[in-house]
C-alpha cells in the first residue's frame, strides 16, 4: 500500500473510532484525493478546530468554492457540528475527515461522483 492508502485507512479509523461513522470508502478516497498534496503536509493535513481563520478557510475554500454552497449561518453551524462530532479535545482533526463529514452533512456526495 502507498502512503495515500495508509492515510485513507487512518481517516477511516478516525471516522469509526472518534466519530462513530462507518466510512463510505469510495467517497472517503475521492475526498482525500480532492485534498491534493495537503494530506502529506503535517500542518495542512489537519484543521485547527479552535482557530477562527482556519474555520473561515474551510468555509470559503471547501463549502463555498468546492461544494458550491451559499454563505450563511448554516455553514458555520455545520462546521461546528463536525468539530463537535470529531471531538473538540481531539488534537489532530484530519482535513479529509472534516471534509468527508461536511460533504455527507450537506448531501453533496455527487460532486465526487
Amino acid at each position: 500500500m502507498g502512503k495515500r492508502d495508509d492515510l485513507i485507512a487512518q481517516y477511516a479509523d478516525d471516522l469509526k473510532n472518534k466519530c462513530g461513522i462507518n466510512a463510505d470508502m469510495d467517497l472517503l478516497t475521492k475526498v482525500t484525493i480532492g485534498c491534493g498534496p495537503a494530506i502529506y503536509n503535517a500542518d495542512a493535513s489537519t484543521v485547527a478546530g479552535s482557530d477562527p481563520s482556519e474555520l473561515e478557510t474551510v468555509k470559503k475554500n471547501f463549502l463555498i468554492k468546492k461544494l458550491g454552497l451559499s454563505d450563511g449561518p448554516q455553514l458555520d453551524d455545520a462546521i461546528s457540528a463536525v468539530i463537535e462530532t470529531y471531538g473538540k479535545s481531539e488534537r489532530n482533526k484530519y482535513r479529509a475527515v472534516v471534509y468527508y463529514m461536511l460533504t455527507k452533512h450537506f448531501g453533496k456526495e455527487a460532486i465526487y461522483g
